[in-house]
This record gives C-alpha cells, sequence and structure tokens, in this order.
C-alpha cells in the first residue's frame, strides 16, 4: 500500500519533465512562439503530428524547423477554424522540396525582395563570487542564433577574429565541419529562415571576465533583534557598455521577520512568507551607483543564522560578448545581389551568484 503512491509520484515527476522537455525543445522549432504547458494542451494534435514526422521508430528523423512547418502547418486561428469545420488537419499535401536535395534544410525555390542575413552573438555567464570578491568559477555558454532570408541558393562564409575562445563547440547540420576544422571558418549554406548555427562552452576561467561586483554587508547580532543589510552593484570589465535589466534576488534566514529597506534607485519587495528578497535595479549608472540599505527585523531569541544569504544576480548588455568574441567578416557566394548583413552582441547572467 505505500508503494503506490511513491510510483504515482514518480510517475508524475516523469510527465513533468515530459512536458518540460517537449515545451523546451518545440520553443526551439520556433513553433507555436512562446511554447509553455498551456500551449501544448492546446495544440495537444499538432504537437502529436509534429513528433511523429520527428521520429522514426524512436529514433531521430526530420529535426530541421523549416522542413518540420512544411511538413505540418504551424497553427493558427485560420486553420484551426478551417480544420474544425471541414475536418481536415495541418499536415502537408506535398513533400517538402528540400527532403530531395542535398542540402534538406533548405527549401528550393526560395525568393525575396529584401535579401538580409542577421546574426545574435549571446553569451550566458554563470558564476560564483565568494564574499571577498574572488571568483569560486565561471563559465560561459554562448550561442550564435541566425535569421536568414536571402533569395536562392546562397554560400556563405563567417569567419571570427579569435576562433580559438570556442571550446566544446555545437554545430548546424548545414556547417562544413572539416573547414572548421583547418581554417576556423564557418562555411555553410543556411536553411531559411531563423535557425541556431553553433553552441559554444568557455570554461577556462582565466578567460572569463566578470562583468559586475557587488559590495555587501549584512550583519546578524545574537543579543539584537535587528540586523544591518546593505549591498551596492556596481559595473566591472564591461568595455564600457552599460549594464541593464539588473535584477538582485536573496533567500533571506527564517529567522528574518521583516525587512526596511531604502532602495537609492529601482524597487524592492521583501515576501516575509517565503523570506526571499527581489530588488529590480533597472539600469546601472557608474556615475551614481545602486545600493539597497536598511535594517532586518529578528525573531526574538532566536540564534545567529549559521551562515549568511547568497546574493543572486540577473542581468545583460547590449552590443558585448563577454568572452571576447568577435566576427570578423560574412561573405557571401552563389548569388550576384548584395545582401543586408548585421551582428549584434548580447551577454547576460545565468546562474550568478554571490555568496556573502
Amino acid at each position: 500500500m505505500v508503494l503506490f503512491p511513491l510510483y504515482s509520484a514518480s510517475i508524475k515527476e516523469l510527465l513533468k519533465k515530459i512536458k518540460t522537455g517537449i515545451a523546451h525543445f518545440l520553443s526551439h522549432l520556433d513553433y507555436f512562439g512562446v511554447c509553455s504547458e498551456p500551449v501544448i494542451k492546446d495544440n495537444v494534435v499538432v504537437v502529436y503530428e509534429v513528433l511523429e514526422e520527428m521520429l522514426d521508430n524512436g529514433f531521430p528523423l526530420a529535426t530541421e524547423s523549416n522542413i518540420l512547418k512544411e511538413l505540418i502547418k504551424p497553427p493558427t486561428i485560420l486553420r484551426t477554424v478551417v480544420n474544425t469545420i471541414t475536418g481536415s488537419t495541418n499536415v502537408g499535401d506535398q513533400l517538402p522540396t528540400g527532403q530531395l536535395s542535398v542540402v534538406p534544410w533548405r527549401r528550393t525555390g526560395v525568393k525575396y525582395t529584401n535579401n538580409e542575413a542577421y546574426f545574435d552573438v549571446i553569451e550566458e555567464i554563470d558564476a560564483i563570487i565568494d564574499k571577498s570578491g574572488s571568483t569560486i568559477t565561471a563559465e560561459i555558454q554562448g550561442v550564435i542564433d541566425a535569421c536568414v532570408k536571402l533569395t536562392g541558393m546562397p554560400d556563405l562564409t563567417l569567419s571570427f577574429m579569435n576562433p580559438r575562445l570556442l571550446d566544446d563547440v555545437s554545430f548546424h547540420p548545414c556547417v562544413r565541419f572539416k573547414r572548421w576544422e583547418s581554417e576556423r571558418i564557418l562555411s555553410f549554406i543556411p536553411p531559411d529562415g531563423n535557425f541556431r548555427l553553433l553552441s559554444y562552452h568557455v570554461s577556462a576561467q582565466n578567460l572569463v571576465a566578470i562583468p559586475v561586483y557587488v559590495k555587501h554587508s549584512i550583519s546578524f547580532r545574537d543579543s539584537s533583534s535587528l540586523g544591518r543589510f546593505e549591498i551596492t552593484v556596481g559595473p566591472k570589465q564591461t568595455m564600457g557598455k552599460t549594464i541593464e535589466g539588473v535584477m538582485v534576488t536573496s533567500q533571506m534566514p527564517k529567522g528574518v521577520l521583516n525587512m526596511s529597506l531604502a532602495p537609492s534607485q529601482g524597487t524592492h519587495t521583501f515576501d516575509p512568507v517565503t523570506k526571499m528578497l527581489s530588488w529590480d535595479v533597472g539600469k546601472i549608472n557608474p556615475q551614481k551607483l545602486p545600493s539597497l540599505k536598511g535594517t532586518m527585523s529578528l525573531q526574538a531569541g532566536a540564534s545567529k543564522p549559521d551562515e549568511n544569504p547568497t546574493i543572486n544576480l540577473q542581468f545583460k548588455i547590449q552590443q558585448l560578448a563577454i568572452s571576447g568574441l568577435k566576427v570578423n567578416r560574412l561573405d557571401m557566394y552563389g548569388e550576384k545581389y548584395k545582401p543586408f548583413k548585421g551582428i549584434k552582441y548580447m551577454t547576460k547572467a545565468g546562474k550568478f551568484q554571490v555568496r556573502t
């Protein structure tokens, strides 16, 4: 009798993980826009049809977003209404043209009035900083996302100023791996539309610059029902770029009943039930660093907490790849027109933790 609830709980946990995994994968396919559990429930038939095309006897078969969108049409309000009235489905009538070519990720006969190719270099930094400000561990997870809308069958090459920075690189199937191995140049015939060109990892700690610092003074006293709390956030190694979207959160000890704080900028909240402190800082002005100061009301008679709370940071920096990665040039062959080209960089915080 005891085993059944445990078994039931494990099944529920497994189903939850499956739902999360499907949502994560479908969001990469850019099939439903923002992909969540309610969206999957509303489009469960389409999800089933997509998964059926993606897998052949349990093995991955068609995973390219462009091919799948030709096989199974993305859901729209109009298409849903028509399907309900006529009893038809989202399954396409014809086999995708790309499936029959040597470049199955790109459909044939692509035409655009405006030819453009844009690349986003997005890096996420994970770090743990000790209370003295030294880096315990730091690494960067990076991706290059592309939006390519080019007529015909263009052949692109993308070169970097410092390609040796990249480690543990994972490529889209369109990339010619042998040329990357020999010349460290990305050579590829791109899919049509949005796709992830590559993902990479930078784990050498001496190559990971920490873009922000936190000065903190958090104190508890055994004999007092009050504690002091003070933190200041500032920029560090940002190459003159502005840090924005800064959010500071901290899980306070159970003995903290309430907090009376005054921010120099932004807004803060403290939940006395969950003991979660949140401070929405916004943009950091280097000339006037944001700070949060005040007192903590502690439980009477409670002993001093064993350890100080940790501080978690979220932030983003536009037009900066914190690893130092830079695109040197983007060239196109095989077509005579000149496309619009653009490169954007962004750094954001992943799991960024400061110990106090």
